[in-house]
């Protein structure tokens, strides 16, 4: 099954409305602030919003804008909205997050067989390295100051850290000074979600560096050096793997192999047109696995469960351990898109109920 499907403009409408209903905070909380209510007992993360516990929690709205594919239009710039929802139980933290996406794009860099039986990988002709915007996956991330050490957060939120460079299509990502660091969640819809994670990362003073950091201030975590995926290349001509299934994209197959699912390429399964995955993902481990998400698509809207703990001693990671303390944030949403995202101009906050 080809996983991008496109919802009509009114059904679009009608998702947005859906989550623009979810406003409603009461008057004593500060604008642009998550209230991260205490509970006796963890939602099902499995049960996504409908969980009774998620009825305790205060939601907050957030505007998104500018982001890549989120327009009327398939690749035009557009705008979105998120709602978010936050609880914490023992020594847990969940956050609901819900955003508006009109498409379910999981096709990232797939192999197709071509008429004459040859394969190739398909990837945007506009990307000019690092960006591409139609055949990737749905993302989210979220960007929290560690230890408030980033100083230009309160006036410019999340981008006190984007710097519009050359040296990429869409810039880099670093913070000014050496001793500021950001713990990055990134939820990757075909890399990460599918075996349950968010992807740990953390952001530093890194330039960006052809060879030395070519992610500039952008780093992953300690963890496996496999990380969250390896991509396979074609071997005479041929995909090296295939899901043991057997099923190309378009007949119901996924747009990834779990590791232990990939087994040796059979090309007499496959007819032109046919698409099937390009890369293995493997679950996380150590500091990059400390963020755990269930995470569905339905009618237009993403909604994801988030866990964590409230205090890991990572230095990579914002440590929630003053329960009276104010918590800065940023959000940003991907629709099909690698770097191009819709996300907030201000900085958000999280502070914790009692």
């Amino acid at each position: 099954m080809n996983s991008k499907k496109r919802l009509s403009a009114s059904a679009l409408a009608a998702a947005l409305s859906v989550l623009a209903g979810c406003t409603a905070v009461q008057e004593s909380t500060p604008p642009n602030t998550l209230v991260a209510a205490k509970v006796g007992s963890a939602p099902n993360m499995a049960a996504g919003a409908a969980d009774p516990v998620w009825a305790a929690a205060r939601p907050l709205t957030v505007a998104l804008t500018d982001g890549a594919n989120f327009g009327a239009r398939p690749g035009e710039k557009g705008d979105t909205k998120a709602t978010l929802k936050a609880v914490y139980a023992g020594d847990m933290l969940y956050l609901l997050i819900q955003h508006a996406d009109p498409t379910l794009s999981k096709r990232r860099g797939p192999y197709q067989k071509q008429a004459d039986g040859s394969w190739k990988k398909l990837t945007d002709p506009e990307d000019k390295g690092g960006d591409d915007n139609v055949y990737y996956e749905d993302k989210w991330a979220m960007l929290w100051p560690i230890d408030n050490s980033i100083k230009a957060f309160d006036k410019e939120g999340c981008a006190a850290l984007c710097h519009l460079e050359k040296t990429k299509p869409y810039g880099n990502k670093y913070t000014a000074r050496e001793g500021e660091l950001g713990d990055i969640w990134h939820m990757k819809g075909s890399r990460t979600a599918p075996n349950g994670f968010v992807d740990d990362q953390y952001v530093d003073h890194t330039r960006w560096d052809k060879t030395a950091s070519p992610n500039a201030g952008r780093k992953n975590e300690p963890g496996t050096a496999t990380g969250e995926y390896k991509s396979f290349p074609l071997v005479a001509g041929k995909p090296q793997f295939m899901n043991r299934d057997g099923k190309p994209l378009n007949a119901g197959g996924t747009e990834y192999i779990k590791d232990g699912e990939q087994v040796a390429f059979d090309d007499s399964r496959f007819k032109p047109g046919d698409e099937v995955a390009s890369f293995v993902i493997y679950p996380l481990q150590g500091d990059r696995a400390d963020v755990r998400v269930a995470v569905s698509w339905r009618d237009g809207i993403y909604t994801s469960v988030v866990s964590r703990k409230l205090v890991t001693g990572s230095k990579y990671d914002v440590q929630f351990s003053d329960l009276g303390a104010r918590y800065g944030f940023g959000f940003a949403a991907f629709d099909n898109a690698q770097v191009r995202h819709a996300t907030s101009d201000d900085p958000l906050y999280m502070v914790f109920g009692k």
